[in-house]
């Protein structure tokens, strides 16, 4: 079986299978969404705050310019524009390489379970699939490339990393949610209490939004809620940062704190949100309470999902939940992204050869993801499996720095104190245009 599985169908993992079929390695693609880069989907009406040429892989071009397709110039897509005119585009190429509606439920080595070591090495991996009408599938390779992706587990509101008390049934009612709300969602917020809880990009992108509906309508409420009990580089690094509009996004927030617009709330670790009809009351663990607040929007970043790989062996940090030598390098609490080097197969392999994590689900819970590190990562693995191992272990990537110091600063540290930020995940950002087009 020489086959290689590439688990999900969003941008690294096209970019997996266009860098795996450039080297003439059979593999197969499979996708739990209906289409191509059904997470990406979810947040369609969003801005990147990459350019084109940042979130466009070299090997997927390459394979792109045997079709009719049009390379996109330049400004910065949506994610539907990434869709429609390069990830989509690409699937189509792939062809039948692309199998959708089947989920993935578990990896594990043929007639091993991870307690198991004899005839370990020799055996292939077995895939365990679920298919959209139900019935079920084991698919044999050689190798697996896990990049699923951590959107389907976005982190609570909870600051203990558990559910704040109440924050499930407060999701169920439709008053908290998890993602970033599109253009008619903003609007329907007019004139009604909001509260934001989140400090990457993705909370940045909803207080922009937000606070242009403020300007409207001032009747609308908006709390930003934040963890630390510190500002500090809060707003990013502004014209310090190498990739501009994420600086920019970070200069439009603080804006729209120091309008007015925005109330910010600082070192608020939400224990419990309870539920008032159709309003909620968030509750911190020192016993102070947020106004009643007619939606909350929790964007506190994701985490992986390590359940379908708990038959295989790993080796991950015990903190951020990322393979451990791309732990060392992507840590939060000591770097931001321009200190952070671009990691491949070395850093990404596990216990059991053939298996490899990429794409956002490589960096765990660290917030410090671009689109650009996991292009670079598929093309080290695919050299990899194709015994290239001079192409994997050479880097071809330089990561853009924030503007801010490496590291995320004291966690209680006082007001005074100017710590280092962290960059956010890519792909989330804003439409910088002054009305809300997306």
């Amino acid at each position: 079986m020489n086959q290689v599985v590439v688990i999900g169908a969003g941008p690294q993992g096209l970019a997996a299978a266009a860098h795996l079929l450039e080297r003439g390695i059979d593999l197969l693609v499979l996708e739990a969404g209906s289409g191509p880069a059904a997470a990406v989907a979810e947040w369609a009406h969003v801005r990147l705050f990459s350019k084109w040429s940042e979130v466009m892989d070299s090997a997927s071009k390459r394979l792109l310019s045997t079709t009719e397709w049009a390379e996109p110039g330049e400004g910065y897509p949506t994610g539907g524009e990434w869709i429609s005119q390069y990830l989509a585009p690409l699937a189509s190429a792939l062809g039948d390489r692309v199998r959708y509606g089947s989920r993935v439920v578990g990896v594990s080595k043929k007639g091993r379970d991870r307690s198991v070591d004899a005839g370990r090495e020799e055996q292939p991996f077995v895939i365990h699939v679920v298919n959209t009408d139900g019935s079920e599938a084991r698919i044999e390779a050689k190798s697996v490339i896990d990049a699923s992706g951590t959107w389907g587990t976005p982190s609570p509101a909870g600051s203990g990393g558990l559910p704040a008390i109440g924050e499930n049934a407060a999701a169920v009612a439709g008053v908290l949610g998890y993602q970033i709300p599109s253009t008619d969602d903003v609007q329907a917020l007019a004139g009604k209490h909001v509260v934001v809880v989140g400090n990457g990009a993705s909370a940045k992108t909803a207080i922009v939004q937000l606070a242009r509906v403020v300007e409207q309508d001032p009747a609308t409420q908006v709390t930003w809620v934040l963890r630390r009990g510190v500002v500090g580089n809060t707003f990013g690094g502004g014209e310090a940062d190498e990739l501009p509009e994420r600086g920019a996004l970070g200069v439009l927030a603080e804006k729209a704190v120091s309008d007015g617009h925005v109330a910010l709330v600082t070192g608020f670790r939400t224990d419990s949100v309870s539920l008032n009809g159709a309003q909620a009351v968030l509750t911190a663990d020192d016993g102070r309470s947020l106004e009643l607040a007619d939606q909350v929007i929790v964007l506190t970043g994701f985490r992986p999902d390590l359940s379908i790989l708990s038959e295989v062996r790993l080796d991950v940090d015990l903190r951020l939940q990322a393979p451990s030598r791309v732990a060392t390098e992507v840590d939060p609490n000591i770097h931001s992204c321009g200190s952070i080097r671009a990691t491949g197969a070395a850093d990404l392999a596990h216990p059991d050869a053939g298996l490899y994590i990429v794409g956002a689900k490589s960096y765990g819970r660290a917030p410090t993801f671009l689109a650009l590190t996991g292009f670079e990562q598929v093309r080290s693995v695919a050299a990899e499996l194709a015994g290239d191992h001079e192409a994997a272990e050479r880097v071809d990537l330089v990561l853009p720095d924030t503007g801010v110091c490496g590291g995320a600063g004291l966690f209680d540290a006082p007001e005074e104190t100017t710590g280092g930020g962290c960059c956010a995940v890519t792909p989330v950002g804003i439409d910088l245009t002054p009305a809300l087009s997306n």
